[in-house]
């Protein structure tokens, strides 16, 4: 019984830290509220037989959905909430199994299939059978199958260093480069992933996520403890891990002559959506490879590189990013 109280307690607190830690951000952005700017507020919807909290800003008549990659949350897209809610109903939601989110404990409930239909009954939930959809690392996976499956619904589709499937499964294949790259998602498949990510208060995940933007600016003590606080909340860390073993996704193993993808669940893998990529060249996660082809998969495709970009480009070039999606979904 005490174990138990003080797995609460501790889960109480940490729920708390987080709800400080928003308010806090909401208060900083008071003052700007009155000058007509967006506010970041939070909110819950019973969607897909799970409950999603999200952030959202704006009270636009067009819907426009972020979706966060691992291991982040909504806070991800804490500058494009506050841009595109100027004139847009922006939404950022925690994704199932992560932060403030529902998270089933089989893992079977993490396959593609069950995080495109959460993504599907977010925007119906909300009034909006059309919108656009912008998305990074995971949840651009999800965003690229949610567009394959329900192209009737977006209107533009907006991709940050993710790849697409059928492009991910020939890297996956072909190139030694990306199978070495690959590499970190067998053990995030592995039992021990837990473990080793969160030893030393999730030293390795401050590290990969932050460690440089720590160093120059770009992270502040604030988004760390922030970050903690996502990661720390009962079950969070092992959501965002199952993402990767519901897909089994990762580059081949001994025995096997390629690695395990996704591309396989659908019946087509073309994407019928305006669709915009932006890539920051220097992801040394998802490499370059994975532009080579992708016209064949989607006709109305435009490229942004970044030279100078990481995988975490979005926090690295917050204006270049923003500037990027807005030239894009204001095109006609």
């Amino acid at each position: 019984m005490i174990a138990h109280n003080t797995r609460r307690t501790r889960q109480l607190l940490l729920s708390a830290l987080v709800m400080m830690l928003l308010a806090v951000c909401a208060a900083a952005r008071t003052a700007d509220d009155k000058k007509g700017q967006p506010m970041i507020k939070h909110d819950y919807a019973e969607v897909n037989g799970v409950r999603l909290h999200y952030a959202t800003a704006g009270h636009g008549k067009k819907l426009i959905v972020f979706l966060h990659g691992f291991p982040e949350f909504w806070y991800e897209w804490k500058n494009q909430l506050l841009e595109f809610g100027k004139d847009y109903t922006a939404v950022a939601p925690d994704m199932r199994g992560y932060n403030l989110s529902a998270k089933p404990a089989e893992v079977d409930q993490y396959q593609v299939k069950y995080l495109i239909e959460d993504v599907r009954a977010l925007a119906e939930k909300l009034g909006h059978k059309k919108f656009i959809l912008v998305a990074h690392d995971w949840g651009g996976a999800v965003a690229w199958a949610y567009a394959i499956a329900h192209p009737e619904t977006l209107e533009k589709l907006v991709i940050i260093n993710a790849p697409h499937p059928g492009v991910f499964a020939r890297e996956l294949k072909e190139n030694p480069a990306q199978q070495k790259a690959s590499g970190y998602m067998l053990m995030f498949r592995s039992p021990q992933a837990e473990q080793t990510l969160s030893a030393n208060n999730y030293a390795a995940l401050v590290q990969v996520v932050l460690g440089e933007g720590l160093k120059n600016g770009t992270f502040t003590e604030a988004d760390k403890e922030a970050y903690i606080a996502a990661w720390s909340q009962p079950g969070a860390l092992t959501g965002g891990l199952n993402y990767y073993r519901a897909a089994r996704v990762g580059p081949p193993t001994e025995g096997q002559k390629e690695g395990a993808s996704f591309a396989t669940s659908f019946p087509s893998l073309n994407v019928k959506v305006p669709t915009l990529v932006i890539w920051g060249e220097k992801d040394t996660a998802l490499l370059t490879g994975n532009l080579v082809g992708l016209d064949q998969y989607v006709p109305q495709l435009t490229i942004k590189r970044i030279p100078e970009g990481s995988h975490w480009v979005i926090h690295e070039k917050p204006e270049l990013i923003n500037g990027y999606i807005r030239e894009f979904i204001n095109a006609k």
